[in-house]
């Protein structure tokens, strides 16, 4: 079995590389692959807790978490593409042109 602290490192490695992926990065698909990538490293930080206490609270979260995920994936694809129809680019610059 996999320690507990050997999962919840990797959880917070894949969570900062996703906090660094959405600071540093200027194109709205890495920015929204990176917030993908932070919603999984909870997923995986609640499995590893589920797993080391005996308990499936921690599975339930994470069907929740894939629940809403994929619905934010939905909404935010069609968000994104009706913006490179409309604009040509997917740079948060000239997205934030958009502002009234």
């Amino acid at each position: 079995m996999v320690p507990l602290a050997h999962i919840l490192a990797l959880s917070a490695v894949l969570f900062v590389t996703g906090v660094a992926g959405f600071i540093v990065r200027r194109n709205v698909i890495t920015i929204f692959m990176c917030i993908e990538l932070m919603l999984n490293a909870v997923n995986l930080a609640f499995v590893g807790f589920s797993r080391y206490l005996p308990n499936l609270d921690g599975q339930l979260f994470v069907f929740f978490v894939i629940v809403v995920a994929a619905a934010e994936a939905a909404v935010g694809l069609a968000i994104i593409v009706a913006l490179y129809r409309s604009r040509n680019s997917l740079t948060i610059d000239d997205i934030a042109s958009m502002k009234m």
